[in-house]
């Protein structure tokens, strides 16, 4: 049978509704030749463009996403842990956004995608300045510095300015640099997920089901409640991971939600509520058990090769950092964030919360702290004061490697509960820099040796931890409180009260830490009896 040949443009991308704000003024100059209008754009602005992009997406957030929170303080059904943590993120970004901290203390992997249109000239050297503006940005302001390079396979250091940047610039259009940057956090980052799944896949029910653990097995750990988005198809597997990216980012929102037979993408809302609703109904809620897991649900359907069907499944975390941009000849323009979060704040103070925070006091023998512990139940909410040791991935690793060499864990691990956490640089006249939790689950493997070894008996962190650290806390009669996960800012301006470093400087944020706390919230996750808040919720 004949074809006749008809092209498709897979992604119909529109653009609607979106509010941009002048931030320079154009430059460069303005040619024609054969009537066709040439933009000679002076590259070197795009510096001080990211710089811009990057600082306002440390500490600003869209307003969509702020009245998202502010639904869940107004929603009858909502938990009151669902509430808590609303509540905690909604100060957190009304603190981030006087500028000086960011709203979380991981700044995230700078991204930036960009569509050129063909009439815009420059001499190619793009990436070098928006990477410069992103240098710039990490350097001048209080983000940390997370990303490393490697010298060989085993071998690698922080780069100690956040680069390099993935760039990416693709030709599209003709008038007019759009742009969408990006700050990931490798907690939300390392929550996507690719699977090869088989076409018979595709039945109404059969799908819901296969996807349902998946998404649950997503945990706790990257900050909810999420922005949740899910690609079924595509014609390889770097295309569909390309567009969850860009799905997460609600970049493609307003793609038809209808498909055809030549390949158009499309989002399909009916299951968008199908999967809300299973989200709702785990139970996991917005990190310590409830409704919201996720804020909303984006499902793109893509063309596909009839042997395959690769599906993806991904997450924009509480710290939702990304902003649009666009360049033409009347400026520089960048999508409105939203500077004046406090008006998302209800009228509602923690007296209008249930308070029953215990109240634990650090500074005596950690043995009487480990007794009060065991007199309260998991999900507990307690106020931590007192001192805390701060030790992560890197610093874990080196007292493991003591512990091999038949060496002693320093008192100081043994004396104090850990928190699994890095700072940002610390702002002039302040105390410390965002200073929230990290993801627990990297630091599993260490914990039943730490424990034995008389270390790791109260652990501080966000998500959910392995069946290793459940029956190790069990044995060993330890314990693992949760931190809501977000909150960095408001977390160092309210409950930090001082820093020291303890060893290792040389490591930056990855350092031993030791931090003095007051009135830090906590709930108690795991206990010495072998109960476990999320088991019943995630496995």
């Amino acid at each position: 049978m004949k074809s006749n040949f008809s092209y498709q443009k897979i992604f119909d991308i529109k653009y609607k509704n979106i509010k941009f704000e002048k931030v320079f003024t154009f430059k460069g100059e303005i040619s024609k030749l054969k009537n066709k209008k040439f933009i000679f754009l002076d590259e070197s602005t795009l510096e001080k463009f990211s710089e811009l992009a990057f600082y306002n997406i440390s500490h600003f957030l869209r307003p969509t996403h702020l009245n998202k929170l502010k639904n869940i303080l107004n929603d009858s059904q909502a938990s009151n842990n669902d509430k808590y943590v609303a509540l905690t993120l909604l100060k957190n970004a009304n603190t981030s956004s006087g500028g000086i901290l960011p709203m979380c203390q991981d700044t995230g992997t700078p991204i930036i995608l960009a569509k050129k249109g063909i009439n815009i000239i420059t001499s190619g050297k793009d990436p070098y300045y928006l990477s410069k503006g992103i240098f710039n940005c990490y350097l001048k302001n209080n983000l940390r510095y997370s990303q490393v390079a490697a010298k060989n396979m085993y071998t690698e250091k922080n780069t100690k300015n956040n680069l390099p940047a993935q760039v990416d610039i693709y030709s599209e259009g003709s008038n007019e640099y759009k742009f969408l940057f990006i700050a990931k956090g490798g907690g939300s980052a390392n929550k996507t997920f690719l699977y090869q799944a088989t076409p018979s896949v595709l039945k109404t029910k059969k799908i819901i089901e296969y996807l349902k653990p998946k998404i649950a097995s997503i945990g706790t750990s990257a900050c909810p409640p999420y922005h949740l988005a899910i690609v079924i198809g595509g014609l390889s597997a770097e295309m569909n991971l390309k567009t969850l990216k860009l799905a997460t980012c609600h970049y493609l929102d307003n793609i038809p939600q209808k498909g055809n037979y030549k390949g158009l993408a499309f989002r399909d809302i009916i299951m968008e509520k199908q999967i809300l609703k299973m989200t709702q109904d785990l139970k996991i809620g917005a990190q310590f058990g409830g409704k919201y897991f996720c804020h909303d649900v984006r499902v793109i359907r893509l063309p596909r090769h009839g042997a395959s069907l690769p599906i993806s499944v991904g997450v924009s975390c509480g710290a939702d950092r990304q902003i649009l941009g666009k360049i033409n000849t009347k400026g520089m323009f960048l999508e409105k964030l939203e500077k004046n979060p406090a008006k998302y704040l209800p009228p509602i103070k923690y007296s209008n919360l249930p308070k029953n925070e215990i109240k634990i006091d650090l500074n005596k023998p950690i043995k009487d702290t480990l007794i009060e512990l065991n007199n309260l139940k998991v999900k507990t909410r307690l106020l931590l004061s007192g001192t805390l040791i701060v030790a992560r991935d890197i610093a874990h690793a080196k007292l493991k490697e003591r512990l091999d060499k038949g060496q002693k864990l320093p008192s100081y691990f043994k004396e104090f509960p850990i928190y699994y956490a890095g700072p940002a640089k610390t702002p002039a006249g302040y105390n410390t820099g965002s200073f929230g939790p990290t993801t627990a689950g990297r630091m599993d493997s260490y914990v039943e040796q730490f424990q034995k070894a008389g270390g790791s008996l109260i652990m501080l962190a966000k998500g959910n931890r392995s069946l290793i650290v459940k029956n190790s806390c069990k044995k060993y009669s330890g314990f693992y409180l949760g931190s809501i996960g977000g909150p960095g800012a408001e977390l160092a301006k309210k409950n930090i009260k001082s820093v020291k470093c303890v060893e290792f400087p040389e490591l930056g944020m990855e350092a031993i830490w030791k931090i003095e706390v007051i009135n830090f919230p906590a709930f108690i996750i795991i206990d010495n009896k072998g109960n476990d808040f999320y088991e019943n919720l995630i496995n």
